[in-house]
């Protein structure tokens, strides 16, 4: 027998709340390693021609973990998923600290391998917040989960100091410190989730929706592929958001080298990326609300001129620092905006039997598009220049949303 809709509603808040808490300990690993990743690199490996190679395995990680974990969840639930992930993030970060201190570069990318999870864990824990959500309240939901990303991300790269203190106590090198206290939040995170995501919102969530769930409840990967490409509004929804993470990861990764090439300083950089950060999850809520007020398609189209808007800023202000900048906060805006309402789309567009492994292809997709385009970001500068990148990016939102706005059911 299902429990009453009041029942669902308490267990739904209980929820958000466990996976707020979660985003906040578990960020803790993730933000140390987006502060250390390239300057551990150059170090122990001694070349810094290979300083971004911590952060592409970091994004490799979570492409790896997206599936199966997306597959655990399938078969046994969000909280063991969800648990899973971040168990695996807490030894990554163990075994980071480890690399700094004994100095070996393989292990230190073993270790980044092994944080990914985290960000695997991060991605489809704003699913989980829709579980049960009523669709009016949808966006809003998921939008905060999004939001307490931002706590954990900046959380990290602050207790630098305090990681420094707990390596002098431990003995070990200072900069194994931040991922000492990484691991712990990634371990607390996951026994937060594993203790308490009971009842678990995907099952509860499978069982109040069908009798008839168990015969599509363990779709395989080419099912899901398969509905992915027969509904329009999940085809919409993945193409959004891999498209604007793609756009993102590109013009974010190089208007930092930019700025420094045109004289900006090291503070200057530092400050921008903090408003780019801001950007994308500060405003969470606002887009959460959006998505539920406006609609979905729109959103995701504003999301995607937000995201225009930056690239051309980007290509009028390219000698202008504060140009810049400001086209730094428009991009993490439109990436929000996008990825809130796309992710949105996509979940109310696919049987609750079939989500966790569409889920899944979407941020696997989204963490790869990411990787692909940090690489080949860094190509087409040195080929053609900064103005032909962020044209290029902003070519892409384009075409997206002309395709959001044109694909229709057949």
């Amino acid at each position: 027998m299902l429990p009453p809709r009041a029942t669902l509603v308490r267990v739904q808040h209980r929820t958000i709340a466990l996976l707020c808490g979660a985003q906040v300990l578990g960020g803790l690993a993730m933000g140390a390693s987006l502060a250390l990743g390239a300057i551990l690199a150059e170090r122990l490996s001694g070349s810094e021609s290979v300083a971004g190679l911590a952060t592409t395995v970091l994004t490799l990680g979570a492409a790896a973990a997206g599936l199966p974990l997306a597959a655990l969840a399938q078969r046994a639930g969000r909280r063991p998923a969800l648990a899973t992930g971040f168990v695996i993030a807490a030894v990554g970060a163990a075994v980071v600290a480890i690399a700094v201190d004994v100095g070996w570069f393989p292990l230190l990318l073993l270790g980044m391998a092994g944080v990914g999870s985290g960000t695997a864990v991060s991605l489809q824990s704003r699913f989980a917040a829709t579980d049960l959500a009523e669709p009016r309240t949808r966006g809003r939901d998921l939008s905060l989960v999004v939001w307490m990303t931002m706590v954990g991300a900046v959380a990290g790269p602050a207790l630098l100091p305090m990681g420094a203190e707990i390596a002098g106590v431990l003995g070990v090198d200072e900069l194994a410190g931040p991922f000492v206290i990484g691991a712990a939040g990634a371990a607390a995170a996951a026994l937060v989730l594993w203790s308490g995501l009971r009842p678990d919102p995907l099952l509860l969530s499978t069982a109040a929706t069908s009798s008839d769930s168990t015969a599509v409840a363990k779709p395989t990967l080419a099912q899901g592929w398969q509905t992915i490409r027969q509904i329009a509004e999940a085809r919409n929804a993945v193409v959004s958001v891999v498209s604007a993470h793609a756009v993102m990861v590109a013009v974010m990764a190089l208007t930092p080298v930019h700025m420094t090439h045109g004289g900006a300083s090291i503070t200057l950089v530092g400050l921008s990326i903090s408003a780019h950060v801001a950007g994308m999850y500060a405003l969470a809520p606002v887009m959460g609300v959006l998505t539920d007020r406006v609609g979905r398609v729109p959103t995701v189209v504003i999301g995607q001129a937000l995201l225009l808007a930056a690239c051309v800023t980007g290509f009028a202000a390219q000698h202008s620092q504060r140009g810049l900048v400001v086209a730094l906060v428009l991009l993490g805006l439109g990436w929000s905006a996008t990825t809130v309402a796309g992710s949105t789309l996509l979940t109310e567009s696919i049987p609750v039997p079939q989500r966790p492994r569409v889920q899944g292809i979407s941020d696997t997709a989204m963490s790869l598009a990411g990787a692909v385009a940090g690489a080949l970001a860094g190509v087409v500068v040195g080929l053609f220049g900064y103005p032909v990148l962020v044209l290029g990016a902003g070519a892409i939102s384009v075409i997206a949303a002309i395709y959001v706005l044109t694909d229709r059911p057949r």
